[in-house]
């Protein structure tokens, strides 16, 4: 129920900035070409910037780490960086992950964790769901993980 509120929320944010026409479908260079979604939407104003979910393909659309949770889960993180980067997003300005995990066991989640800690802000963390799925939409793969980052109209220096 919640995922499916989550998604209407999405929805009609991109729905309601389409509408004014300011909204950027981005298909940033370093990820593998999109069938029938968009890697990356950007909503004005202010940035609202919806990932859709990585899985663990490299630049030319191939697999990473077959049979290695660890191995997909960091090049899904790597795909999440390439993605953020082209709409001017990083880690920094994530506010919501959510991970699909087929098979989850909680014996995966320390790695997980450990794999995610290396990217996302952890003084700050992103709001974060992780699902268990039977399976995602190809046998091989075994994790997909998307993300919300927000940007200001101008990002503000802050005082070191």
């Amino acid at each position: 129920m919640m995922k499916n509120i989550s998604a209407f929320i999405a929805l009609l944010a991109v729905c309601c900035a389409a509408s004014a026409g300011q909204t950027d479908f981005l298909k940033p260079d370093g990820l593998a070409a999109a069938k029938g979604y968009t890697h990356v939407v950007v909503a004005h104003p202010g940035k609202l910037v919806f990932v859709s979910g990585q899985v663990a393909n490299d630049p030319q659309g191939q697999l990473v780490g077959k049979n290695d949770l660890k191995a997909q889960t960091v090049q899904v993180f790597e795909n999440l960086k390439t993605a953020l980067a082209a709409a001017g997003a990083t880690f920094n300005d994530v506010v919501k992950i959510t991970w699909y995990v087929k098979a989850y066991k909680p014996d995966y989640l320390g790695m997980l964790r450990e794999v995610r800690n290396q990217y996302v802000n952890q003084a700050e963390p992103p709001a974060s769901t992780l699902v268990g799925v039977t399976s995602l939409f190809q046998d091989d793969y075994l994790i997909e993980v998307d993300a919300i980052a927000v940007l200001p109209d101008k990002h503000v220096k802050t005082k070191k």
